[in-house]
């Protein structure tokens, strides 16, 4: 996988927390913050698509009652 470079300030407490994750589990500082920027990324991914599809939804005309969601839910 082709990679580029990329820099970024971080807090120092950031930066403090993430040289003593690294010396912990013996990976780099740079494996760690590529690792969380793409679970960061998978996360907010699968968010944004699912609220782009239940706006689509709605704009359908589909939409699910709360009494539905409750009972779904147990609530």
């Amino acid at each position: 996988m082709a990679s580029e470079q990329f820099s970024l300030r971080l807090p120092k407490e950031t930066k403090s927390r993430l040289e003593e994750l690294a010396h912990a589990t013996g990976r780099t500082k740079a494996f760690l913050a590529i690792d969380a920027i793409e679970k960061y990324l998978d996360i907010e991914t699968w968010q944004i698509s699912a609220i782009q599809d239940g706006i689509k939804d709605i704009d359908n005309g589909e939409s699910v009652s709360i009494e539905n969601v409750k009972k779904d839910w147990g609530i």
